[in-house]
């Protein structure tokens, strides 16, 4: 089971999976959580997890009522592809 957390002194979120740990840096501007980078280890690619990292970010922001902004191609995918994301886009 991958478990998710918000490793506040290194600025990213984290998603732990038997096949490595996926990352989403990012930096608080303006009130706004910018989302810099998504990254899934080699190993664990195609499976899902970055998606899944993706889901948690937004159940996060929607449980702290904050705004998110995607900055990496990954992220903007993710948010184009989540038409129900758009209450915590800023």
């Amino acid at each position: 089971m991958a478990d998710f957390r918000d490793n506040e002194s290194a600025r990213r979120y984290e998603l732990d999976a038997p096949e490595g740990m996926s990352i989403a840096d990012y930096r608080d501007i303006g009130g706004v959580r910018v989302i810099m980078h998504v990254e899934t280890p080699h190993e664990a690619r195609g499976r899902g997890y970055a998606s899944k990292l993706m889901a948690h970010v937004v159940e996060k922001a929607r449980a702290d009522n904050s705004k998110l902004r995607a900055s990496c191609a990954f992220a903007v995918a993710y948010f184009r592809r989540h038409p129900d994301t758009a209450d915590v886009q800023a």
